[in-house]
């Protein structure tokens, strides 16, 4: 249907012309990022798996290209009025990047929560950034408020045709670099970048599967493709704060219903999972809500026909975050032990405890040595301990180990 445009009931969806016009007016302006192959995915899925790295994209993420197709398409005088955006922070950076090069005044709304790097670079880029409220629902209020009282023009992060067909140029360049893709995984929130992907591309190969994948904590397309409209969820805890949208648009809505086969959800060990995956074998720095792709073909990987493409949608990760993330990756890969042992309380047995894990090769975190808890017998003392492993099969010699040492162990 290439030129065509589709309609989902009473809705006009994104055409593949329309992507391909979005192309054309950001050449020479995004970067054609680029498809890492993964030979450690390959080896799961039983097949070719690529990733396709926006993190590497300007501002770290795929925002960009939405952010510039919209506000490139303003009229003289909608420019002069200004733009105003609400984001947790890539849609802020896209927009503040966008508005700097166009030479457009911007202002951007942010919950006071939102990662201090983004909201520097936000600020960087010539955006004026403010810290609105404790949520983004809050931010957007403020920011639709602001477009009321002085005219300036709304950016929406999704919610509108531009901002679908940017994003959408991501899956003219995956039918580029992996001509005989057969599944494409997108990471999905409001679904802006799926919805252009797969107008992108089910114009040029409808045989392709097009997967979306949720944050199961941030999940709400499920229930509204289940209700036939936008349903917000009533709560989000999700450490992917980029796909924490409550509920998607009208818009969204129907180019997901028509045009993506599966949506998907992740939990969040296998968010950090994958975040621990792409540092220590994609060497890639991506925050959660980029890496959700990722953490579905590593929950599920006989569900992906190959030669698979997983968008790794953005890069912006707080430090400390990042810190925290790993760590809960590490544990929900079995590379953590938190153990309690009872031992003779008497000079040596801490020492031949230690020398018992470092026999088999357990790298001690922490050490705790308690002889006071009423659970005690008497000349009984606890040693608590934090373990690194190398994992589950690891950490299963360790407590056997510990077992034929005739150490009585217990979960910590």
């Amino acid at each position: 249907m290439t030129g065509v445009e589709q309609v989902a009931g009473t809705t006009p969806l994104v055409s593949g012309a329309d992507v391909a016009d979005a192309a054309a007016l950001l050449e020479g302006i995004v970067r054609r990022t680029p498809l890492e192959h993964s030979r450690a995915l390959a080896e799961r899925v039983g097949g070719p798996v690529w990733l396709k790295c926006e993190n590497l994209q300007h501002t770290g993420s795929f925002k960009f290209r939405g952010a510039y197709t919209r506000l490139a398409r303003l009229t003289p005088d909608e420019r002069a009025r200004g733009v105003v955006a609400a984001s947790a922070g890539n849609h802020a950076q896209g927009v503040a990047l966008a508005a700097r090069m166009l030479g457009v005044r911007a202002t951007v709304f942010m919950p006071e929560s939102a990662p201090l790097p983004k909201v520097a670079a936000t600020r960087g880029y010539g955006a004026e950034a403010r810290l609105t409220g404790h949520t983004l629902t809050e931010a957007l209020a403020a920011a639709t408020a602001h477009a009321r009282e002085t005219g300036a023009v709304f950016i929406h992060p999704f919610d509108h045709r531009d901002v679908i067909a940017g994003q959408g140029t991501v899956g003219l360049e995956v039918l580029e670099q992996c001509p005989d893709v057969a599944t494409v995984v997108v990471c999905t929130g409001g679904g802006g970048l799926v919805s252009g992907i797969a107008a992108a591309v089910k114009d040029r190969r409808p045989g392709v599967r097009v997967v979306a994948v949720q944050a199961a904590a941030a999940a709400a397309f499920p229930g509204s493709l289940a209700a036939g409209r936008p349903v917000p969820l009533t709560g989000m805890t999700t450490m992917a704060d980029g796909i924490a949208v409550g509920a998607p648009a009208e818009l969204t809505l129907a180019h997901v219903r028509e045009l993506v086969d599966e949506v998907r959800t992740v939990s969040e060990e296998d968010l950090s999972q994958a975040l621990l995956f792409c540092l220590e074998r994609a060497k890639l720095v991506v925050e959660p809500a980029g890496v959700a792709a990722v953490a579905a073909v590593l929950a599920d990987p006989a569900a992906f026909p190959p030669p698979v493409v997983a968008v790794v949608s953005g890069g912006n990760i707080d430090p400390v975050l990042m810190l925290k993330v790993v760590q809960h990756g590490m544990a929900a890969a079995g590379r953590y032990l938190r153990l309690r042992l009872r031992v003779p309380d008497r000079p040596g047995s801490l020492a031949a405890v230690l020398t018992a894990l470092a026999d088999v090769g357990a790298n001690v975190l922490e050490v705790e040595h308690e002889r006071t808890a009423t659970r005690l017998g008497l000349g009984e003392v606890e040693v608590f301990v934090v373990l690194e492993t190398r994992g589950p099969t690891h950490a299963d010699e360790v407590l056997a180990a510990l077992g034929r040492a005739g150490y009585e162990v217990t979960a910590g």
